[in-house]
């Protein structure tokens, strides 16, 4: 692919500025949003149980928050289409401060309902948080498209790392308040996920996407009209197969996170039939999240120095190792904690660079919708991966299912080798 040329109007001082605007803004909310959401993978898992009292329905609470990052991905695409990211992102994150509320609702009535529609609109944070790291690019020169991007996928390390814990403060919310047991996190995440809305109202003036809609001469991306279509995801399907790098982007992505996501949740319930404790499953998972993000910018700054199809192809390497020391290695939680790091790893070695190709490949005005689809196809390929892992451990085991995930290179390489 030819080298992008980066266009003028983005040297102008009024676009400088805009940029390192968008970026604080994103930054910072991207660590509050992280934050707000962190508690629904560990503590929402444990106020399903209590709530539900049913390992079926505390089952489809807990897949709630992928299910509604889904269903909401393409609608805030379409929002930040035709009205910027400014509108779409404060929507998903004051979304996701309605469905922590919920929770904390369900908790004090005991109410299922409550509980999976609050889990739903936990969805629309999910949504948001991946959502702002195309807004990161918007304004970004062609040659720091990946970096900026992975600036904003690095963030929020610390709000996946630390907003599982929030169950411990949340213990004071709730004897100061008098709400029952595992509301009080959900409490403290309505506030910062509210809070994580308004700095996005606030701070994203001018909006990244319009500004970079009303300089037409944008010779660093993709031009052309709009794809014909009137559904959207019909026209981000179009745009996507007119362009092979696009298809290629996709493929990628959706079946990294499938990997990923499908060995990931079975990784606790393996450990624990093994024996070990709390504190190491806690420890494994840690490691894996910070293979996710903690080597995101490199991952960045090698997209955009030796290209994004060989970083995606050095991701596809990393993921069969992950599947190889998973496989061989599953009786010692050593070797099972490497796999997960490995695994975070190529998660993040293939996201970055794909999300960066995914979007210069389509015409800007098709743009958003793409990223849109590519993240609601993310979002609910992780789901089918998350639902199937638990039926494929027990029919074949922790090592089958590590070596299974590792098959998703061969269509990637087959692909690679067509494009």
């Amino acid at each position: 692919m030819r080298a992008e040329t980066p266009p003028g109007w983005l040297a102008l001082p009024g676009v400088a500025r805009a940029r390192r605007r968008t970026t604080a803004t994103l930054v910072a909310a991207q660590v509050l949003g992280s934050l707000g959401i962190g508690a629904a993978p560990s503590v929402g898992v444990l106020l399903a149980e209590q709530v539900t009292d049913s390992e079926t329905w505390a089952g489809v609470a807990r897949a709630a928050t992928t299910v509604g990052a889904a269903l909401l991905a393409l609608p805030l695409a379409g929002l930040a289409g035709r009205s910027g990211r400014r509108g779409a992102l404060a929507t998903g994150w004051l979304g996701a401060a309605a469905g922590a509320a919920l929770l904390v609702a369900s908790a004090v009535a005991d109410s299922v309902p409550l509980l999976v529609l609050g889990m739903l609109l936990m969805g629309a944070g999910a949504a948001a948080q991946l959502q702002a790291r195309f807004a990161a690019t918007d304004l970004a020169a062609p040659a720091h498209r990946a970096r900026s991007l992975a600036l904003v996928v690095w963030v929020g390390t610390l709000g996946a790392v630390i907003g599982p814990n929030l169950g411990v403060p949340g213990q004071a919310v709730e004897a100061r308040a008098g709400l029952p047991p595992l509301a009080g996190a959900f409490a403290i995440g309505a506030v910062l996920l509210a809070l994580t809305g308004a700095v996005v109202l606030a701070g994203l003036r001018p909006d990244p996407l319009l500004l970079a809609q009303r300089h037409a001469d944008d010779a660093g991306s993709v031009t052309g009209p709009p794809v014909p279509g009137r559904n959207g995801l019909a026209r981000a399907a179009r745009a996507v197969r007119a362009a092979p790098p696009a298809r290629f982007a996709l493929l990628s992505l959706v079946l990294a996170h499938v990997s990923m996501v499908s060995v990931m949740t079975m990784t606790p319930v393996h450990l624990a039939h093994h024996g070990a404790t709390i504190s190491l499953v806690g420890l494994t998972i840690s490691l894996h999240v910070l293979g996710m993000f903690a080597l995101a910018p490199v991952v960045g700054v090698a997209a955009d120095r030796y290209g994004r199809v060989p970083v995606i192809l050095a991701g596809q390497v990393v993921l069969a190792a992950a599947a190889v020391v998973g496989a061989a290695g599953a009786g010692s939680a050593a070797a099972v904690a490497a796999a997960l790091t490995l695994l975070g790893l190529g998660w993040s070695v293939v996201t970055v660079p794909a999300s960066a190709l995914l979007s210069q490949s389509v015409p800007a005005p098709a743009r958003p919708l793409v990223q849109g689809m590519g993240d609601a196809t993310m979002n609910a390929a992780a789901a089918m991966g998350a639902i199937a892992s638990g039926p494929v451990m027990a029919l074949v085991g922790f090592p089958a299912l590590a070596a299974a995930a590792g098959l998703v290179v061969v269509p990637v390489l087959l692909a690679a080798r067509r494009l």
